[in-house]
């Protein structure tokens, strides 16, 4: 039993001294770090640009493949010739239409780094970048077979972690030296089946510590990282995005380059649109009535109609009273019309006899002509309605009359309106010097140009009118419709000027723009930024000038992850 005792002993000790991994873990195999970054994977790539092109190479498979695009746009381009200086001599690059180019290049597939130079001739134009690309060796390539009972094996690997592990390893080694002696004063004592039983021990946790791995030697490496490098779009830690070439190409992300210069200032104001005040009008009644409708029925909303057309009729109604100061007032016509006609008829037969004056005669066929009239607009006034026309050319945009209606004096029947022909008034808190000149944006991302027309002296609920007429197209515009003016007046300020569709807002709801830092790389900047005009906003602060900035695709840009 104590013959056991002390090999279990024996054992114990091997296996407390050799399973501490992380004493003779070495640099790049700590088993405990995190996953490494995801760009690890990206294939091996040269990048290089000058002031007019920006080349992107990368090696896969024995191919070289490289994306040419434009430096301030990012725009690819097509048709150029490429020459390139390579380890097997200067060679042609394959152009495709829509296509990135293509160079056969097999010296890409063994490790190294090489020095390539790109000739890019394009409309006449030549343009020289150079770049380097290095091939890093395969994963879990290995300089030879190895074995336990290979000297130089065994040397290389403690020379490996003596120079990389230092006094961790210096203390393993020592422990070592204590177990062998154990082990040999063990057969000394001819306690040959404990040393066996030691020595077996060691040997399995040897052959099993996977601290042994060094850089270029992981044996236990995972298969995946023996998978096909891909490249893909993926939000860096510190915040960059790296977007591929070919992703940016279908993305289609455009840049311009920013220059500080100077623009006049403009003015945000809520408006609303309202009709030309020469180009609208309103039906009225002067009476009040009961509305009849024409020939053809009431004109309806969105109706056409022209200046003079009968759109209505208003029947007054007449009160008791009034009709009986009608029929009185009838009666005594007819009773003069009769005393002048017996007149007239006397008259007739005395003027052949001289007894009167012809003009006697035509005196009283006046007097009776004007008693009829009197007579008849009378008649005329109790059965004729109130005709209601159309006071301008336009459309219907406003009014439901209904056959029977009692309209009240002065009541708006119909509003018309010339589609054509609309402005809009905006409220100003402060008086305007002066109006270069001005946009309205309805929210989408149509824009209207307007011409200023005028401001009010009086205010108007403590801001000022400002109207403006619409210029262009006003196909989708109806009066009522609220919108954003953008004023532009002579006062100037000194920045950068980008589009609107340069920005986004990131989580935070802070309003950012993307910078394009390198060929393959965007890094947010946040930016405080105030209206300029319909399509542009001005950069206070965030920003400075001959930055490459995305202004188309940005939002796109913004969603990866």
């Amino acid at each position: 039993m104590s013959f056991l005792f002390r090999a279990a002993r024996c054992v114990a000790a091997m296996l407390f001294l050799l399973t501490a991994g992380p004493v003779l873990a070495h640099e790049g195999h700590d088993h405990g770090a995190p996953v490494p970054a995801p760009s690890a994977s990206l294939a091996p790539r040269a990048e290089s640009d000058s002031d007019a092109h920006e080349l992107v190479a990368i090696a896969r498979e024995g191919v070289l493949v490289i994306y040419l695009d434009r430096f301030a746009t990012n725009e690819p381009v097509d048709g150029a010739e490429i020459e390139i200086e390579t380890p097997a001599g200067p060679q042609k690059a394959e152009a495709r239409p829509g296509e990135p180019y293509r160079l056969d290049a097999p010296w890409s597939g063994k490790p190294g780094a090489y020095d390539l130079i790109f000739t890019v001739a394009k409309d006449g134009n030549v343009d020289v970048l150079p770049a380097r690309l290095v091939i890093p060796d395969a994963p879990g390539a290995k300089a030879g077979p190895t074995s336990w009972f290979s000297t130089s094996a065994i040397a290389g690997e403690v020379g490996y972690h003596f120079n990389h592990d230092g006094p961790a390893l210096l203390i393993a080694i020592l422990a070592g030296l204590a177990a062998g002696i154990g082990v040999m004063a063990l057969i000394r004592r001819r306690r040959r089946a404990a040393a066996m039983v030691l020595l077996v021990a060691g040997a399995f946790v040897l052959s099993n510590n996977p601290s042994r791995s060094h850089d270029g030697h992981d044996h236990t490496a995972p298969a995946a990282a023996m998978q096909s490098a891909r490249d893909l779009a993926q939000r860096l830690p510190d915040g960059g995005v790296f977007v591929p070439k070919s992703t940016q190409h279908i993305l289609a992300l455009r840049t311009v380059m920013t220059e500080s210069r100077a623009h006049p200032r403009a003015i945000e104001l809520p408006g609303r649109i309202i009709p030309d005040p020469n180009a609208s009008g309103f039906v009225q009644a002067s009476v009040g009535g009961r509305l009849s409708a024409p020939p053809g029925g009431f004109p309806r909303l969105g109706t056409p109609v022209k200046k003079g057309d009968v759109l209505a009729y208003v029947d007054p109604p007449l009160q008791a009273i009034d009709v009986s100061d009608m029929r009185q007032r009838q009666g005594e016509l007819d009773q003069q019309i009769s005393i002048v006609e017996r007149r007239l008829a006397r008259y007739e037969t005395l003027v052949p006899s001289g007894a009167i004056a012809r003009s006697q005669l035509e005196d009283t066929r006046s007097e009776l002509q004007g008693l009829k009239d009197r007579r008849g607009s009378l008649d005329r006034a109790r059965r004729e309605p109130e005709a209601l026309v159309a006071p301008v050319d336009g459309v219907i945009a406003e009014g439901t009359p209904v056959a029977g209606q009692i309209a009240q004096s002065n009541a708006v029947i119909f509003h018309i309106i010339d589609p054509t022909r609309l402005w809009v008034e905006a409220r100003s808190f402060d008086p305007l010097a002066g109006v270069r000149s001005a946009t309205a944006n309805l929210g989408t991302d149509r824009i209207f140009t307007l011409v200023y027309q005028g401001s009010g002296f009086a205010d108007r609920n403590q801001s000022i009118p400002v109207q403006f007429a619409i210029q262009g197209d006003h196909s989708g515009l109806r009066a009522g419709q609220f919108v954003t003016v953008l004023a532009t007046t002579n006062e100037e300020k000194v920045g950068l000027a980008v589009p609107r569709a340069s920005l986004v807002r990131n989580a935070n709801g802070q309003e950012v723009v993307y910078e394009h830092v390198a060929p393959e790389r965007f890094e947010q900047r946040p930016v405080r930024v105030e209206p300029l005009d319909g399509d542009r906003v001005f950069i206070a602060t965030g920003l400075a000038g001959g930055k490459r900035l995305v202004v188309q695709g940005a939002e796109l840009l913004d969603q990866v992850r």
